[in-house]
């Protein structure tokens, strides 16, 4: 199982999984759903203590991976499979321009 908090701006939003069975789960914070009831990150996934659950990467998510000459070098450079989504918004994303950022979590945190 695969793991990043995924925070909006400097706020921890919520957790992005991957599970073993190969689902996603993206699930907002308890905190951020207190203090930021307002504030989604898409459009497509309004804050809500529910957790979104789907066989693929959500669209939001995939729109912060790379494409292109930059995917070229980023799967090439970590040696990730371009069609290792998870692994790739894990890898790429930490930095991202505009408000999300997605940092991994390491397996062995069991959070």
């Amino acid at each position: 199982m695969r793991r990043g908090k995924v925070y909006y701006k400097d706020h921890l939003a919520g957790v992005i999984t991957e599970t073993n069975e190969g689902e996603f789960v993206f699930q907002y914070d308890e905190q951020y759903l207190k203090a930021h009831p307002s504030k989604f990150m898409a459009f497509t996934m309004p804050v809500t203590s529910k957790p979104y659950i789907d066989k693929r990467l959500f669209p939001f998510f995939e729109g912060l991976i790379p494409e292109g000459w930059l995917l070229d070098i980023a799967s090439k450079n970590w040696k990730i499979n371009r069609n290792d989504r998870m692994g790739l918004l894990l890898a790429c994303c930490q930095n991202c321009i505009g408000a999300v950022s997605v940092v991994p979590i390491p397996e062995e945190d069991g959070e």
